[in-house]
């Protein structure tokens, strides 16, 4: 699972890359995927809404075992 979600991260990864952002994966563990937001991502405001309304909404359509993200 865990080179699944890799696979889809890389899909909205340009788009974090164009505002100066990036997301790494640090692990999943029974269907929750934990990520980790660098660069200008990090520190926005609109983090949150960028983790739960991009990555998590993605994964979750593109993997339903994907129960939920959480930003470490």
């Amino acid at each position: 699972m865990k080179a699944q979600v890799q696979s889809v991260l890389e899909k909205i990864r340009p788009q974090l890359q164009a505002d100066g952002g990036d997301v790494e994966l640090v692990d999943v563990i029974d269907g929750v995927v934990k990520v980790r937001l660098k660069g200008a991502c990090a520190g926005c405001p609109m983090s949150q809404m960028t983790l739960r309304n991009g990555i998590e909404r993605l994964l979750k359509r593109e993997i339903p075992a994907v129960k939920s993200v959480e930003g470490v």
